[in-house]
């Protein structure tokens, strides 16, 4: 299985008008905006031999602050586990170690010209262990391991009436050819065709992840060997999808909010 190969700072500030209209024309011919279920290589086309019927909702930005869709990546699986806190597997009741990180992601849709919180709205999230492993596949990257079965690191949650999400887990780690990030998928109705769907992935400052990755049990890997900017995925869009992260007594909080263009 080929993972993908692919200074930074939050991008939170509203645009004016021209920028608004600038900013849809480069997106909508954006490779990074088609959806796709493979993560191509630095320089690749995205591959869309797989592309869903299902329609997508793109990002866009009044209020609301402008986030990309980027590719969905080999490593989704609808394990349908509705948790806030993604830590545990649930075969065994293992806990993967990593410094806390508590992701409060805030959802709205594009009505009419306004902003307003999007609730009902499925999301999912999924990522890496501390080492670079992904649960319930054949990880030959991360560690080694045949984690098929396994499910940490992975779950969803329904938004509540403002809009809002709030998980449990990690900073992730890091395997070769892609820079720290986190998988993230909403849906709206999962369970037919005919819901909206946003696919994308977070990101994180280099100079944190450094500081994080000097700890154990991150430090067992080494050092990283790919950062943002060296990361093919990331330089499509990733400077508007790292997290805002501020330190909290056990160990990161962050936040994320997301327009979505619904029609």
């Amino acid at each position: 299985m080929k993972r993908d190969t692919a200074k930074e700072t939050p991008v939170t500030r509203s645009f004016n008008r021209r920028e608004v209209l600038n900013l849809i024309v480069a997106t909508a011919a954006a490779p990074f905006l088609r959806w796709t279920r493979g993560e191509a290589a630095p320089g690749e086309p995205i591959n869309t031999s797989t592309q869903t019927p299902r329609r997508t909702a793109t990002a866009t930005t009044l209020s609301c602050v402008v986030r990309p869709q980027q590719t969905e990546g080999p490593y989704f699986v609808d394990e349908k586990l509705n948790r806030s806190d993604i830590r545990s597997d649930p075969s065994d009741g293992s806990v993967r170690e990593g410094v806390p990180l508590r992701l409060v992601l805030h959802v709205y849709r594009i009505d009419g010209g306004s902003c307003t919180p999007l609730p009902g709205a499925f999301v999912d999230i999924w990522q890496c262990d501390a080492l670079g492993a992904y649960s319930d596949v054949l990880d030959w990257v991360g560690s080694f391991e045949d984690k098929r079965g396994k499910k940490f690191l992975r779950g969803y949650q329904v938004t509540d009436e403002s809009g809002k999400v709030v998980f449990m887990t990690i900073y992730p780690g890091w395997y070769p050819g892609r820079t720290v990030h986190i998988h993230f998928k909403i849906r709206t109705d999962p369970a037919t065709e005919l819901g909206h769907e946003f696919t994308s992935q977070l990101y994180f400052d280099d100079s944190l992840t450094d500081q994080v990755h000097a700890q154990s049990p991150y430090a067992a890997k080494g050092r990283r060997t790919t950062t943002n900017a060296a990361d093919g995925i990331f330089r499509r869009g990733g400077i508007q999808l790292i997290l805002n992260l501020v330190k909290d007594e056990q160990g990161y909080m962050g936040t994320f909010d997301i327009g979505l263009q619904m029609t």
